[in-house]
């Protein structure tokens, strides 16, 4: 073959080589999309790749299958904005400044959107992040307002107000699909923070998932008529019991009260179209009247108000996972899911009944615990497990590890993309909590504690000095305060001295939580003003 003949194979073999170099350096090819898809308050026990039976989540357990199951997953403060803003700035609720869902969220702050944002990436967040003020680190931003609404939500498009008609979870998901195919800029790589508002309280299914287990009854959790014993005050005086706390209106969606009043009390149904209304009456009410014309008593009324409230509750994660797989389909359908990190967690865990309990904030293990999969096929095999204490406080940290970013040194978390990965087994030996939130909603007493593999040592303060310790191998349930056990005496020892090594580590002491109360207690303090003023 001449060598004139040749030319134009080299020219163009080389022009490739050039042209991959520079998209190599534009980001284009080393740099890892990330999809991070993160729930409310979806408990571990209800994603089945955890294996509690409960229910079936083949679009969430399909990231597990083809990538990671974290099986220790934590947070450092089990509340639904202070978890959000750990996540964004990777630094603990009393350095970020965001400890309860009152404070205001400093939004000027760094975090890992901004980073990069500012190293080449197109930034999205799409859904719920319950931190006021307009989004910093986002080039597309659509947020509820608040809490937001399961029915014809509002929300804010790049900051200007718009209510949509729909279910909030099918929106999201919607809303989140037409960024990646028609607004983002495809030269880039992309990081969207993907956030459903479900599966919040007060638990509003979608219309075609309404009368889903109909045919099912759930049986209550073992620990659910716990007495507490051995425990402190805080595990007795928490209002968070499903027998006793719950609101018929709000929780069990009765639209009468079976205690006498027959105001309408399900505010919900006033912002449904006339659509949506007639399947929720459809759906609800046959089994209300039912309900209220043979009401039951004891035991058999707890499990009534389990199965309402634990049904509904599967219903919202049902669309969750719906959402998951259409996103999971259209990274394959346009070939980009080998270069994309998929996360699915949640701001934290739940309890579905254990201790008789729901809603978050304890550092029990439901609670404390969140579930956490994760997919990357360059670097994560399928099926891994890690049973490593990963907190929510290392996801910033992680993503710009994998975007190839400096992580700044302000961020407290660690990444765990080698620990992942297989290329180290080393990991932190305690995690930290953290919760502020007291006296207020739920009642669940301020608390900060450590935990091991093993062990968990809490500390319940401000109106109270009460200590707990669980070993979690023998008791994982967390029913025996062993606290005072003299058969725990150096383990006991030996935590305090953890406890006070870490809390030193992080940066957190008593003026923290002093500078904190006095601001919890002067807002709560405006709110009673302007209700009275209203009046």
């Amino acid at each position: 073959m001449k060598l004139k003949q040749i030319t134009p194979l080299i020219l163009l073999t080389l022009a490739f080589f050039f042209w991959k170099c520079s998209n190599t350096e534009k980001g284009q090819v080393v740099k890892p999309n990330i999809l991070f898809i993160m729930s409310d308050d979806h408990a571990y026990q209800a994603i089945s790749a955890y294996g509690f039976g409960l229910n079936e989540t083949p679009n969430i357990d399909r990231i597990a299958e083809e990538g990671a199951i974290f099986t220790r997953a934590c947070v450092t403060n089990s509340l639904c904005a202070p978890s959000r803003a750990v996540l964004l700035t990777g630094k603990h609720s009393f350095i970020n400044g965001k400890v309860d869902n009152v404070q205001t969220f400093d939004w000027n702050q760094d975090n890992f959107p901004k980073l990069l944002q500012a190293n080449g990436y197109q930034t999205a967040m799409i859904g719920k992040i319950h931190l006021d003020g307009l989004p910093q680190g986002f080039d597309y931003s659509m947020v509820l307002p608040g809490q937001g609404q399961y029915y014809n939500p509002d929300f804010l498009i790049n900051g200007e107000r718009k209510r949509l008609e729909g279910y909030v979870t099918e929106i999201i998901t919607d809303s989140a699909l037409d960024w990646l195919k028609n607004k983002r800029d495809s030269s880039k790589p992309f990081c969207m923070l993907y956030h459903q508002k479900a599966p919040h309280r007060n638990w509003l299914p979608a219309a075609k998932y309404m009368n889903l287990y109909d045919d099912k009854t759930f049986e209550l959790p073992e620990s659910f008529f716990d007495d507490y014993e051995g425990r402190g005050s805080a595990a007795k005086e928490q209002e968070m019991e499903i027998n006793r706390d719950m609101m018929w209106g709000h929780d069990f969606k009765l639209i009468v009260n079976p205690n006498g009043d027959s105001t309408n009390f399900v505010p919900d149904l006033k912002r449904m179209n006339e659509e949506q209304r007639a399947a929720w009456m459809a759906a609800y009410e046959s089994e209300n009247q039912e309900f209220l014309a043979n009401m039951p008593q004891g035991v058999e009324l707890a499990k009534w108000k389990f199965n309402r409230y634990i049904k509904d509750y599967l219903r919202c994660i049902k669309s969750v996972d719906d959402g998951v797989g259409q996103l999971l389909d259209y990274l394959d359908e346009t070939g980009q899911a080998e270069n994309t990190i998929v996360v699915y967690t949640s701001d934290q865990g739940f309890y579905l009944g254990e201790h008789g309990w729901f809603d978050k904030r304890f550092m029990y293990e439901e609670s404390f615990r969140t579930p956490l999969v994760v997919r990357y096929p360059k670097e994560i095999k399928p099926k891994t497990e890690i049973g490593k204490l990963v907190q929510n406080l290392d996801f910033a940290p992680t993503f710009l590890d994998y975007a190839g970013i400096t992580i700044p040194k302000e961020m407290q978390g660690e990444s765990f993309r080698h620990l992942v990965s297989g290329e180290t087994n080393e990991w932190r030996d305690a995690v930290y909590y953290t919760y502020y939130e007291y006296p207020a909603v739920h009642m669940v007493k301020r608390h900060y504690g450590i935990a091991t593999e093993r062990y968990k040592l809490i500390h319940f303060y401000y109106d109270v000095d009460e200590w707990e310790l669980y070993d979690l191998e023998k008791d994982p349930h967390e029913m025996k305060n062993v606290y005072n056990d003299p058969a725990y005496a150096e383990v006991q020892k030996d935590l305090h001295k953890k406890l006070d090594e870490t809390r030193k580590l992080y940066g957190d002491n008593d003026e923290y939580d002093q500078k904190y109360l006095k601001a919890y207690l002067d807002h709560e303090e405006k709110v009673k003003q302007r209700a009275a003023n209203k009046k």
